[in-house]
Formats: structure tokens, sequence, C-alpha cells
């Protein structure tokens, strides 16, 4: 194994839009090309040294599932470099990139591209299994009589399509739902949520216009003669009076609104990774190092449903080393507000370490000036396979500006799952 540490020397976002508007008549693949081009241009290695691209997404289209490949064909790098597509749902590009980074410590390979796609805009509705059946057999018939005789057998409820939705399988809750569970378990009120929806507004577009973004974010051409330059859904204009009118989304009694919780966008995000000696030898300054990588699941059934990362906390700061107090960037992934700060209560929490992590102590507590100084998902948005990318980038480009060294990155994903990472500062 190698033990050298693994560079992350740079890359690329597009701008993240809300999902049907800006990039509607853009495939995943063509966003996602355009994001692995620009990390290839911004870091200026030769493409013919890469070995393998990891991309994530979740809602991979059918026409072409293996996003990783299509993007690949996309962007015109090289055929000959191997591709392969990531889900670990929100945590898909972060998974992306560990795995990149564990490829080349192993020696497997040099060089890796590593990021993430999501194109909400593409997602098809579908059709029940049954009619699915049904259309499969009428192909298969070979004679006239055959067809004839299927016809009597269609009932109209097969053109019925089923909306695209963002349920939990073993659950048969929605995420929002999930999480409006999970802000009443931990007494998170709808005024903390709509104040630190405002905060992420208010700290994205204060980024947004002091130029922090423009040292990762690509321009993006569209099929309309458009050019997208900032992310569409970051409001100057928001206040608290806005969000208190916005009623609750999953449960008349609920607390989570359209307005404290990430919009569905479309987006994607590229970094490229090698060994620090490596990047040495080819003359490239690195962006930071990846310090260390966790992954946690919890029981969905007995656990709220995003409460995974409080449980990898632990496994990364161990695994580099650290600990809490010597963390100087903390990016939690604003999946909705009542998730972060209910994350935020674990990690302060004695009961919640002894109890559930089986630790003397509370993780640490918060520093309100560590977190989230950009803004998040809230504001920005959250193409599912991209988020993890561009928190890598952000925190990466943060420290750099900030002078400071380490970074965590805590993602929140379906299923129960949770990933984090640590990152330091060239």
């Amino acid at each position: 194994m190698n033990q050298e540490r693994i560079a992350i020397i740079g890359g690329a976002r597009t701008p993240f839009a809300r999902a049907r508007s800006v990039y509607q008549k853009m495939s995943a693949a063509q966003l996602g090309g355009i994001a692995l081009r620009e990390a290839v241009s911004v870091t200026g290695v030769d493409p013919a040294l890469i070995d393998e691209i990891y991309m994530g997404i979740v809602s991979a289209p059918a026409e072409g599932s293996n996003i990783a490949r299509e993007a690949q064909f996309d962007s015109g790098l090289p055929a000959t470099i191997a591709a392969t597509g990531i889900n670990r749902y929100c945590a898909s590009a972060m998974e992306a990139a560990a795995g990149i980074a564990a490829k080349i410590s192993s020696g497997q390979i040099g060089i890796g591209l590593a990021g993430g796609v999501e194109s909400i805009s593409s997602v098809r509705a579908l059709f029940s299994l049954e009619a699915t059946n049904y259309f499969q057999d009428i192909a298969k018939a070979k004679t006239m009589g055959q067809r004839l005789g299927m016809l009597s057998k269609f009932r109209g409820a097969f053109l019925a399509p089923q909306a695209p939705g963002i349920k939990e399988p073993t659950t048969g809750l929605t995420m929002g739902q999930s999480a409006d569970l999970m802000a009443r378990l931990f007494k998170v009120g709808r005024a903390e949520q709509d104040q630190y929806a405002l905060e992420s507004h208010q700290k994205a577009n204060a980024a947004w216009e002091r130029g922090f973004f423009k040292s990762h974010v690509c321009k993006v051409p569209t099929p309309d003669g458009k050019v997208v330059d900032r992310d569409t859904d970051v409001r100057s204009d928001s206040s608290l009076e806005k969000l208190g009118k916005l009623k609750p989304v999953f449960y008349p009694d609920g607390t989570i609104t359209a307005g404290n919780a990430s919009p569905l966008t479309d987006g994607a995000s590229a970094l490229l990774l090698m060994t620090e000696t490596r990047a040495r030898e080819l003359g490239l300054k690195p962006l930071g190092f990846l310090k260390s990588y966790a992954a946690a699941g919890v029981d969905i059934q007995n656990e709220p449903l995003l409460i995974g990362p409080v449980y990898a906390i632990p496994k990364a700061l161990k695994s580099s080393g650290l600990t809490w107090e010597q963390l100087d960037l903390i990016e939690i992934h604003e999946a909705f507000a009542g998730q972060v700060i209910a994350t935020l209560r674990a990690i302060e929490s004695e009961t919640f370490a002894r109890e559930k992590l089986g630790l003397s102590k509370a993780i640490g507590s918060i520093d309100s000036t560590k977190l989230n100084p950009n803004g998040g998902s809230i504001s920005m948005g959250h193409p599912f396979g991209a988020t993890g990318g561009r928190l890598i980038l952000q925190t990466l480009h943060q420290l750099r500006a900030s002078g400071k060294q380490y970074g965590l990155i805590s993602v929140c994903a379906a299923g129960g799952l949770g990933s984090v990472m640590i990152l330091e500062s060239a």
C-alpha cells in the first residue's frame, strides 16, 4: 500500500440550478462532461495521463446508466480512460473521490478524476411493472393473432405514469418526512430552521459577491444560447418574513417548508487526484490533501434517517489523528435546516455520545464561525450526485482563502448512510 498523501490538485463545478429551469434541455452526461473537461483544464494535466474516472449519480438515465462513461464521452477526454458510475445517494461524489484515492493509494492507478452529476430535469416518469410486462409480451408476440389476443388484456391503467419521487423503500417515507420527524426528535423548532435557512442564503450571496466561487465554478453555455455563471437559487432578498409565510410541506403540523429545505437541483462537479510525489513530478501545486474518510450506516427503523454522519465523525477523526478542536472548518451538507441543527445537537450531546457512540464525552462543541461560512445546499441547491464534489472544492478553497489547515465535511444520505471526510490544505 502506498502511504503517500493523496493530493487533490483542483477541480471545477457547474453553477447549480433549480431543476427544470436553465439546464432543462441538457442531459446529465452533458453537465458531467463540462465538469470533467473544466477540472482537467484548470489543473493543466495532460489528459493522456489520467487512468480512471469515478462519477456519482443517484437518478441515472436509463439510456446510459454508467454516467461516468457517458460524461467522459461528452467531455472529449480520451476514450481509453476507464470509467465507473457510483451511487451512494447524496454522498456519491464524495465516495467517488474516496474510491479514486483508494485506488491511487493501493498503486492500481496513478491519476484519477472523481466527481458527480445530477439532472433532475432529465428524470423520467415510470410505468408499473404490470404495464412493462404487458408491453414486453406484445413485443415478443410472433403472429398477428397473438398480438390481437393481447389487446383484450389491455387496461387503460397501463398508460398511467408513476411520477418520480424520493421515497425510502424500507420505510415508505420521503426524505422530507424523515427529516421532519428527526427535527421533532431533537426538538428543532420552525423559527430556528428558518433562521438557519436565511443565514445560508446570506452567506452564499456574500460569497458570490466577493468573488469566492469564481475560483472553482465554471460557466455553462446552454442550448438556448444563454450562459449560466452563478448558482440560480441563492436569494439575496430572502427574509424571515418571507420564509415564515411558507406552509409546511410534509406534515400539516410539521416544520419543514420549501424555504428551509434544499431544492431539487441540476449540476455537476469534478476534481483531479494523484499522489503528492506525482504532483511534484508534474510540477503541479495541490489544492489540498485527503486526510481521512469514514462512512457509517444506521438502522432506519429505529434511528433518524439522516443521523448517519454523526456515527462516522469519530471514525474519521481517529483515522486522521486529529481531535475535533483541531478542525478549522466544518462543512455540513444542508439537506434540511432541521437535519443540520439536529446533527449539531447530536455532536454536542454527551448523552448521545455515551448511549449511541460509546464515547465518554460529546464529540465536541460547535463554533458557528467555522460552520458553512459560504452557505450550503439550502441556498445553492443540491444536485444529489454532485454535492460531495462541491463540498470538497468549497472546503479546500475556503481553507486556502482563510489560511487555515483542516476541514471536515459531513454528508447525510438516503438509506441511513453518512459519510465524513477530513481535508488538509496544501
